[in-house]
């Protein structure tokens, strides 16, 4: 059965077009016989397979585009029923107030895109294999196939938190995951992983990238042992795993922890965060929705969440701005319109700090919070703050977690995993002409449906609604 990846081929760049196009030979004897096209390039080389992970043309493929569908339904903003009619795209409005069926007709965006770099993470990856090493070049052909490998675990993690349950040790086994395509023949048929086998090649993935990648990389966009300890220290969280998140998280930090002191930020400017600041470790953005829109405004600022910021705290105006009377977004960690999805250390200095609040380290768990929002206060006027207890500290943690890393691709996640504590669940409420919306903790519509056009296609199962 032809694979989920068929309907992709027009969009691919044209040296892993001919590439995929070589795959099929074998299957279509016909085209034993057809002359080869001298127009087509076909990649041979460590640098060839190198440019193929470095293309981002016309803000695709690598580094753009994870997915964010989620982001839309996380909470940490409002629409106005006008700005919620004029959205894009109907799965826009629809993941806005957590319909049970999406698309409308639709193309499923977060799907194709993140498939459609998963397939180019394989052709690389089964074509760096067939590379002659010469003298000299084995650092080169190791950060080739660490890369693609970090790349398909990121990939792997984002549809994971979008489109199947999250991790319970419990139920993992049984639990639909996502297809798990670990091959560029776009013939083989896609099924469907359980939980534990999604989150097993994820780790088996950044276990392979690991020691094939240099510390620090090359480049923000591409991934370093810092990137692969970072996206293990955020996978092992989102399975509970606090004690290899936490492991996973220092060796990061041992690698890279500077934080970005807010007092050398101009509030007053249009971006104060700077693209490939100091505290990025692995740059990628969120796909662009409608909803994202900051200058009409689209998207105002949940007030509880905008409220929770001291007056000494930095963030606030940093992060936000207002418009027309109405607080919305301001800067990310892109420097752009875009927003951020990759890694940053102030994501690990908070992982690290959960992990230790859960396992009763109080004060380790308090330090680590400290140096975090010292680094977000005026100057002069940061008070540490106290805990009376490791469940006092997970508490303040939780919090800060979600002021600090808002609009970063993982609210969505967070509350997925939290609404299973009972003292943490939430229930969220939008309301639209008059109309309540809600989510209740747990419910089947955390988990979004996979397109129908996959299910045509390969006839995987659809999610409970």
């Amino acid at each position: 059965m032809k694979s989920i990846y068929n309907r992709y081929l027009h969009n691919f760049i044209p040296v892993v077009f001919s590439i995929v196009a070589l795959l099929q030979v074998s299957c279509k004897k016909s085209w034993l016989d057809a002359k080869p096209n001298k127009a087509l390039v076909v990649p041979s080389s460590i640098a060839d397979y190198q440019a193929i992970l470095d293309n981002n043309t016309g803000n695709s493929l690598f580094n753009f585009g994870a997915p964010s569908l989620p982001e839309i339904g996380a909470g940490d903003f409002y629409l106005r029923y006008t700005s919620w009619q004029s959205l894009s795209n109907t799965q826009e409005r629809n993941a806005y107030i957590w319909n049970a069926d999406i698309y409308a007709g639709e193309t499923g965006f977060d799907w194709n895109n993140a498939y459609k770099r998963i397939l180019n993470e394989n052709i690389v990856l089964d074509g760096i294999k067939n590379v002659p090493l010469q003298p000299g070049d084995q650092a080169s052909w190791n950060n080739v196939k660490g890369t693609a490998l970090f790349y398909r675990a990121f990939d792997f993690w984002c549809l994971a938190q979008e489109y199947a349950k999250p991790y319970d040790s419990n139920t993992a086994s049984t639990d639909l995951g996502i297809p798990i395509r670990t091959s560029s023949d776009i013939n083989v048929r896609s099924v469907r992983a359980t939980v534990l086998a999604t989150y097993n090649q994820i780790v088996n993935d950044l276990t392979g990238a690991k020691p094939l990648l240099p510390d620090s990389a090359l480049y923000p966009t591409r991934p370093g042992k810092a990137a692969v300890y970072g996206l293990l220290a955020r996978v092992f969280l989102s399975e509970s795993n606090y004690s290899n998140a936490a492991l996973y998280a220092d060796s990061c930090l041992r690698l890279s922890n500077q934080l970005l002191d807010f007092n050398t930020l101009s509030t007053s400017a249009s971006t104060p965060i700077k693209r490939f600041n100091v505290e990025v470790i692995y740059h990628h953005n969120l796909s662009s929705y409608s909803a994202f829109n900051n200058s009409s405004p689209n998207l105002i600022i949940d007030s509880n969440l905008y409220n929770s910021y001291k007056p000494n705290d930095l963030r606030k105006q940093i992060y936000f701005k207002m418009v027309a009377g109405f607080p919305t977004w301001k800067s990310t960690y892109t420097g752009t319109s875009y927003f951020f999805g990759g890694l940053a250390t102030d994501e690990i200095y908070l992982i690290r700090a959960e992990c230790f609040a859960r396992q009763n380290n109080t004060t380790a768990a308090m330090k680590g919070l400290n140096q975090l929002l010292a680094a977000r206060s005026v100057t002069g006027t940061f008070t540490p703050s106290t805990a009376a207890s490791a469940d006092d500290a997970l508490s303040q943690i939780l919090t800060e977690r979600r002021k600090e890393l808002v609009f970063r691709g993982l609210r969505w996640s967070d509350l997925k995993r939290i609404n299973k504590e009972t003292s943490f669940a939430k229930t969220l409420t939008r309301i639209l002409n008059g109309q309540t919306y809600s989510l209740q903790p747990n419910s089947n519509l955390y988990v979004f449906p996979i397109p129908p056009a996959e299910i045509q296609l390969s006839g995987i199962q659809q999610n409970p609604r």
